[in-house]
């Protein structure tokens, strides 16, 4: 329009509501002579980037396809205009102007592209907007002998006018063209071209204007985030509280970039924040990307109209997002709600109420019943997300939905966890209807999905059947013994616990839950039936029992999980008469191999009480019985982490004092008497629960063993003979072995040291002093050996035989052994077996063991290493040692 180059002639090209008219409208007024640019937002940039003092001022001329009549004059004071081109140039130049063409419009023809360079010459700079060109020419399509002329004249006609507009000083015509879309591409009839013979004239003008034209694209995103915004907003910005809006979310990406698309740490996505502030830019990508495909969404009064329903909405109910993202669209809200279901075929309706926002939709629900997500409303704000990033889509698209990174682009803000938010997805893609999920991708369709037929199959899932299942897995379960004799799963009855005096775990059945401070719950009901009975019998070993019980609240979602599992499996076993697709059969397989972990992983938390029986001493003297319900903790297999919960609790005995074991004897079990039967001990403490319970008998033997080695809590016999005396005594002696068995006696420590003394008087009298050490047993007269007479022969046989000492034998040892560090555990245990408790089982011998460390560190021993040993040593008395300075 100055005569100094540029476009000469320009098609202004976008989809449906692009902003075509916007920008006529803004060149119609910039080239008019009417504004000042400064007073226009970023007028200043105009023309600084046009190199001119001031703006060119030009002659006008506005077509307008839809205003004009095809077969209609249109009648001005001084002439009539019958075409396009009689009214363009008589709006450039008047009566002067419309002499130009004047015969050519009088006949209907196009005038040559000399006559209209002329006139664009004569009357510039001149400015030509032509705005739905397609929509006349259509009018126009077909039909002869009108006033405006034929199309084929009206064809002619654009393509001189090019030509003439190339050819000119200072005329320039700037043209709108829909953009020409086809419905199995996008999914989107062409509206605004009119059907086919709309199409058909838009290329046939594409064809005449894309010789000359440069295209112009008037709104792209950015542009749109800038329409939205000062069309929505007050101008007044609080720039420092965006600017910290801003910067939190692209700390966030940073931060997290793994959860969000990899476009979001760079830092042209902070600019994009910036501009689009307070809407969040992933909305305008879904809303111009995905909304403007669909029929009838005009690509900015279409968005205008969706935002200004959704600002409202928010602004009245004070919402206190930091932008506004697609997991911020009330949905809920009838308003906003239809103005996105009005653009979607039948059938979204119900597809919101179930699984996007209604009432009683899902992602409601869940953000009721799981705190977790409650907090951040995190269900809907993810339905929501993958609503407006999926809904425009259609079944005909090869890859389908919206990414998992874009649904938490959509609704996760600064300071909170993306992790709540796929957790939300994660449990929305279980059970919604509507939800489609592949792969990382999710999407909605009006089509009910596979986990409507899953959710019905698992309510209709006996529950007898779902108990069995649980069992059957629970068996498999709790495999191994830890530290019991044997473990016991899901009896039926007590009859199928066995009476035996060893220690054993029974785990309940999945229907036998307790739940804490809950007198009645079926698990303690349980217990004490197999406490007090084995089927039609009184239980006698009662102290030998450990229970391990399901929590009540976790056994129902067990059983929930447990249904689902079973539902998803045998819709994959009835696959084929169900006709389902490759997505659905997909969908089956994950949802049933990921269900099947989760059973398994279900029972081992839902089994987490241990629970033991104890009898405690009231203040009468009676014993009352009680309970101890204890968590087992975790790590490891059920009965490992039964096991080491039992034995840290001392709940389960594997390793007993001697004086423990004194300590039961003086209360409860010498009964007043000077011993005590092995077995009846062994079988008190399996049968009473005021008494310490042992895993098994060996426990009770390696503590007696213990006990008589001390010589100091009980002695040990084989029987008790005639007359009450003890028969094999052992009382303070090393590595005696120890029978369990009818005869076998535990004496007490009084009783054997007085049988002891007796005895070993008795040696002395048969053995008096001055005899010179020698045997009364000497030589007769024969020199064959005899006996004295004087002798009790019952005697002789029964008592210890001592030989004086002989002359030849060894009375002391010392011994020196050098040990390998790394062995030194090893090596000590059998240097203490094989040669220590050999020489201390010698009656009367005295053994002192003494441990000697020498450590040559030609390096020098760190400081820290000096102190810790320092200090170990003087906790462990070491009766001397010291560091030197040099080796």
């Amino acid at each position: 329009l100055s005569g100094t180059g540029g476009d000469p002639v320009v098609q202004l090209q976008t989809v449906f509501g692009g902003g075509k008219t916007h920008s006529m409208l803004a060149l119609y007024h910039l080239f008019g002579g009417e504004e000042v640019l400064g007073i226009v937002p970023d007028g200043e940039k105009v023309v600084g980037e046009s190199g001119l003092d001031k703006m060119p001022v030009a002659q006008r001329a506005v077509l307008v396809g839809t205003d004009l009549d095809a077969d209609k004059p249109r009648r001005h004071e001084e002439v009539t205009t019958r075409t396009l081109w009689g009214e363009m140039a008589y709006r450039l130049g008047g009566v002067n102007g419309y002499d130009y063409v004047r015969e050519a419009d009088e006949q209907s023809v196009a005038p040559g592209a000399g006559t209209l360079k002329q006139l664009l010459d004569d009357f510039g700079p001149a400015l030509v907007l032509i705005d739905e060109l397609v929509a006349f020419a259509r009018n126009i399509y077909g039909h002869d002998g009108l006033a405006s002329g034929s199309f084929d004249s009206n064809i002619t006609f654009v393509q001189n006018l090019t030509e003439a507009a190339k050819r000119s000083q200072s005329g320039m015509v700037v043209v709108s063209v829909p953009v020409s879309e086809r419905l199995d591409d996008t999914g989107r009839s062409d509206i605004e071209l009119g059907g086919e013979i709309g199409k058909l004239v838009a290329e046939r003008l594409e064809q005449v204007l894309g010789r000359l034209e440069s295209v112009w694209k008037p709104v792209g995103a950015t542009e749109g985030f800038e329409i939205v915004r000062r069309r929505l907003f007050s101008s007044e910005m609080n720039a420092p509280a965006r600017d910290a809006v801003v910067s939190a979310y692209a700390r966030m990406y940073r931060d997290n970039r793994s959860e969000y698309p990899s476009e979001c740490v760079e830092s042209e996505y902070e600019r994009r924040l910036r501009s689009a502030y307070p809407i969040h830019p992933e909305l305008f990508d879904r809303l111009y990307e995905d909304w403007s495909t669909l029929e009838k969404f005009q690509k900015t009064r279409g968005v205008l109209r969706l935002m200004a329903a959704v600002i409202h909405e928010m602004w009245s109910a004070g919402d206190q997002a930091y932008m506004i993202m697609p997991g911020d669209i009330p949905l809920d809200e009838f308003r906003v709600r239809n103005q996105f279901l009005r653009y979607l075929p039948d059938g979204w309706d119900a597809v919101v109420d179930s699984d996007v926002d209604g009432p009683d939709s899902r992602p409601k629900a869940l953000d009721e019943q799981v705190g977790s997500l409650g907090r951040y409303h995190a269900a809907r704000r993810v339905a929501r997300s993958v609503f407006v990033g999926s809904a425009p889509s259609v079944a005909g698209q090869r890859v389908r939905g919206v990414e998992e990174v874009r649904v938490r682009l959509g609704c996760v803000q600064p300071s909170e966890s993306a992790a709540v938010f796929a957790d939300a997805l994660g449990r929305l893609s279980d059970g919604a209807a509507y939800l489609y999920a592949d792969g990382t991708r999710h999407w909605y369709d009006t089509r009910p999905n596979v986990n409507r037929e899953a959710a019905d199959r698992a309510q209709q899932q006996r529950r007898d059947d779902v108990i069995d299942e649980i069992t059957a897995r629970l068996r498999r379960t709790a495999a191994g013994r830890g530290e019991f004799a044997a473990v016991r799963v899901a009896p039926s009855s007590s009859g199928d616990v066995s009476d035996e005096p060893d220690v054993r775990l029974v785990v309940l059945g999945p229907e036998s839950t307790h739940r804490q401070n809950d007198p009645e719950a079926a698990a303690k009901k349980e217990v004490v039936n197999i406490l007090n009975n084995r089927g039609g019998s009184p239980r006698h070993y009662r102290n030998t029992l450990v229970f391990l019980a399901p929590d009540r609240g976790r056994m129902e979602a067990l059983e929930q999980t447990t249904r689902r599992y079973m539902a998803w499996k045998s819709i994959l076993g009835e696959e084929e008469q169900l006709n389902l697709d490759a997505h659905g059969r997909r969908q089956a397989r994950e949802n049933r191999e990921r269900l099947d972990g989760a059973v398994d992983l279900q029972i081992e938390e839902a089994y987490q009480w241990l629970m033991y029986p104890f009898e405690e001493k009231q203040e009468d003297g009676k014993m009352r019985l009680d309970w101890s319900a204890t968590k087992i903790g975790s790590g490891g297999t059920l009965v490992e982490r039964a096991s080491r919960r039992v034995v840290s609790d001392g709940a389960l005995v594997t390793k007993w004092a001697p004086m423990m074991l004194k300590k039961e004897l003086d209360a409860y079990l010498w009964r007043g008497e000077e011993h005590v039967s092995l077995r009846l001990v062994r079988e008190d403490l399996a049968k009473y629960l005021y008494l310490p319970r042992l895993r098994d008998g060996g426990v009770l033997e390696e503590t007696v063993r213990d006990g008589v080695a001390s010589g100091e809590f009980f002695g040990y016999a084989q029987a008790v003979a005639a007359g009450g005396r003890y028969e094999g005594l052992k009382f303070g002696e090393v590595g005696v072995t120890i029978y369990v068995d009818e005869s076998s006696v535990l004496v007490h420590p009084d009783a054997a040291k007085k049988q002891i003394e007796a005895e070993s008087e008795q040696q002395t009298t048969t053995y008096p002093s001055g005899t010179g050490g020698e045997s009364s047993v000497g030589e007769d007269e024969n020199g064959g050996g005899g006996i004295d007479e004087d002798l009790d022969r019952d005697t002789m046989v029964d008592t210890p035989h001592i030989q004086p000492p002989d002359k030849d034998l060894s009375r002391s040892f010392h011994g020196v052994v050098e040990i390998d560090p790394a062995r030194l555990g090893g090596s000590a245990g059998a240097i203490s077996q094989e040669v220590v408790q050999r020489l201390a089982s010698i009656m009367g011998s005295k053994v002192l063991v003494r441990l000697e460390i020498q450590a040559e560190v030609p390096g020098g021993i760190p400081e820290k290493v000096e102190r810790d040993v320092s200090e170990n040593c003087r906790t462990l008395k070491f009766k001397d040692f010291d560091f030197e300075g040099e080796i």
